[in-house]
């Protein structure tokens, strides 16, 4: 049975060209929608239009198969690349953790204070550390250790958890380990990734220590998909904080500690709200 919708959120990108919004508006109008909230970007480089609408139904629930159906004469006449999505169905994510809580304790929290709106399904580590705090939370905790031999085996479990907990996102936070060729592929744009610097600076491992061998003066922390090339995903959020001589490596890691725990919730709030649209290596992101 197809599912009954009240609430809408259309995104979508094509070449730029007239009439594209009249349509869309004048589509949805016959369908008995209202716009609620619209969002719009052209890219003047690569004359790619992009959008986020937010629709309601003056009509009461109303078929999504349906809703589908008479968007697809405008997706052919503009070759659009879109989803649409059920405005009041929360997100189900898996969350990824080793053995640094921070990220972790700022998701639930969030998640369990209703300020954050996804459905979290579940924490999966290769360490035991965070165990308590994710079941203290009410959340199934999988601990899946990860050795050399063992990694094609354990990322085979993280895919199945996902599918079983029908989740939709998987979010490392703080998960310090690289995943393969093969699984970056199957998480296209379903997997985002904590990194605790601003990328496109110090990559790879201790960054923090990369930072103050050359003396920055602002760190950061970057929240970006995850692809194949490590840490050369499209990035959602940035943040920065200032920093001086005077602190040690290890004062950094603690002040990116904060910085780290915001950035990735913005953008674990953004790609759950639809508010994300990939442009090529980069993002618009369609802030509220």
């Amino acid at each position: 049975m197809s599912e009954r919708v009240e609430e809408l959120i259309l995104k979508f990108s094509c070449k730029d060209q007239p009439g594209i919004v009249a349509s869309v508006a004048n589509l949805f109008s016959l369908q008995g929608f209202n716009i609620r909230e619209a969002s719009q970007f052209e890219d003047v480089t690569s004359k790619c239009f992009f959008m986020r609408t937010v629709l309601e139904s003056v009509e009461g629930p109303k078929d999504l198969d349906s809703i589908k159906a008479a968007f697809a004469p405008l997706v052919e006449r503009y070759n659009m690349c879109w989803e649409m999505h059920n405005g009041k169905q929360k997100m189900k994510v898996m969350l990824a953790v080793s053995q640094w809580g921070h990220c972790l304790n700022n998701l639930l929290n969030s998640w369990k204070n209703g300020t954050l709106p996804v459905d979290i399904v579940g924490v999966l580590s290769n360490h035991n550390s965070l165990r308590d705090i994710t079941e203290w939370y009410g959340l199934p905790f999988h601990y899946l250790p990860v050795t050399p031999q063992n990694k094609a085996e354990q990322e085979a479990q993280m895919l199945k958890l996902m599918q079983d907990g029908e989740a939709e996102l998987l979010v490392l936070a703080r998960y310090m380990q690289i995943l393969s060729d093969d699984l970056c592929r199957k998480l296209e744009g379903r997997a985002i990734n904590i990194h605790h610097s601003f990328l496109p600076g110090f990559k790879g491992a201790k960054p923090y220590h990369q930072a103050y061998d050359r003396g920055v003066k602002l760190i950061g922390a970057t929240a970006h998909y995850v692809t194949a090339e490590l840490d050369e995903g499209p990035i959602i959020e940035q943040s920065v904080e200032r920093v001086n001589h005077a602190q040690t490596p290890e004062e950094l890691v603690e002040i990116g500690r904060d910085i780290e725990a915001v950035t990735l919730q913005r953008a674990v709030r953004w790609h759950a709200e639809q508010r994300i649209l990939l442009n090529g290596h980069k993002t618009v992101v369609f802030g509220k």
